[in-house]
């Protein structure tokens, strides 16, 4: 099969294009490397049928290019992690909106099933215990731009939802809890690289805000075999689906346990949101989600536990570290 990527550089995308490759896929990927890198792609770049193409999903006439070519297209470029959505409002809402409505597009226009990928961030501060894909979005202020993702990729939602039913293409939308692993870097805001890097370095881990927020961690490992096996069926077609892990843990407490893990001599800060993010800056209390209905469609169950998140992490950096000569 011929599998488009947009943003397989990047941290989930690449470890899908491992994936599609050793499942025997001709991948191309598309993306900016904007937020990913090459390097992410180190393992399948000399691998037969697989092509990397330096450009942009804003680019309608390469979208469509690219989309013509293929049998299937995994949607996962987008604008990432809240220091880029903060820093960069506007292109980010520019890269969140017309890009996905270019790619849908296409995949409409030629007829290749598509994937969009979406995120818990819809849910907005809605912290029900185990959210459904029904569940109601909550947003704060639209001034805020904090939401501004939010918003961008329930339009996203919107867009491959009515395209696929009006057009019949399959269509699938999937929504990543906090998902996490090897690759991911904490410079856009991502807590638990952040934390890792910062107890390594034997630097003071610093949370955000009171640290009594409760997120729901998800392996990287865990979620990405769940995608082309939601691909492959029709009774996931257009619908949102939820993907994360189980196990839900306080910002406070990951990062006592991830101080423990690394044997880091890290003391625990406190900063206030407005000195990390700047005015204005708003979160959720707890984000948990209900992946009951993946594991209806797919047999989804994820295996990997917090612990086991954060060492594939920590082994990861310190494999890459250079040895000393």
């Amino acid at each position: 099969m011929k599998t488009l990527v947009t943003g397989g550089a990047g941290f989930i995308g690449s470890h899908l294009c491992d994936h599609l490759v050793a499942r025997g896929h001709h991948v191309t990927v598309l993306d900016d490397l904007s937020t990913g890198t090459t390097e992410n792609l180190a393992g399948v770049l000399d691998a037969p049928g697989f092509t990397f193409v330096h450009g942009d999903i804003l680019d309608r006439d390469l979208v469509d290019g690219l989309v013509a070519e293929a049998d299937c297209v995994y949607h996962l470029a987008a604008a990432v992690g809240v220091h880029t959505i903060v820093d960069n409002p506007l292109r980010s809402l520019r890269t969140n909106l017309h890009g996905t409505e270019n790619v849908v597009e296409a995949a409409v226009a030629h007829k290749v099933p598509y994937m969009v990928a979406s995120t818990s961030e819809v849910y907005g501060k809605n912290d029900t215990d185990g959210l459904r894909e029904d569940a109601d979005r909550i947003y704060g202020s639209p001034t805020k731009s904090r939401w501004s993702y939010a918003a961008a990729k329930g339009l996203d939602e919107l867009v491959a939802y009515v395209h696929g039913s009006q057009s019949g293409v399959p269509c699938v939308i999937t929504r990543f809890f906090n998902v996490v692993g090897p690759r991911q870097t904490g410079r856009y805001g991502m807590v638990v690289p952040r934390f890792v890097g910062q107890a390594m370095a034997d630097e003071p881990v610093t949370v955000y805000g009171s640290g009594t927020q409760r997120r729901c961690f998800g392996s990287v490992f865990d979620v990405v075999p769940a995608l082309p096996k939601l691909m492959e069926t029709p009774e996931a077609y257009n619908r949102a689906v939820n993907l994360g892990g189980r196990e839900e843990v306080s910002i406070k407490g990951l990062a006592d346990r991830v101080v423990e893990l690394t044997g880091s001599t890290s003391v625990i800060t406190y900063t206030d949101y407005e000195e990390a993010y700047g005015e204005g800056y708003e979160d959720m209390q707890r984000r948990y989600p209900d992946t009951s209905l993946a594991q209806r469609l797919i047999g989804f169950e994820p295996t990997r536990g917090l612990d086991d998140i954060i060492h594939s992490i920590v082994d990861h950096r310190r494999a890459a570290r250079p040895v000393p000569a």
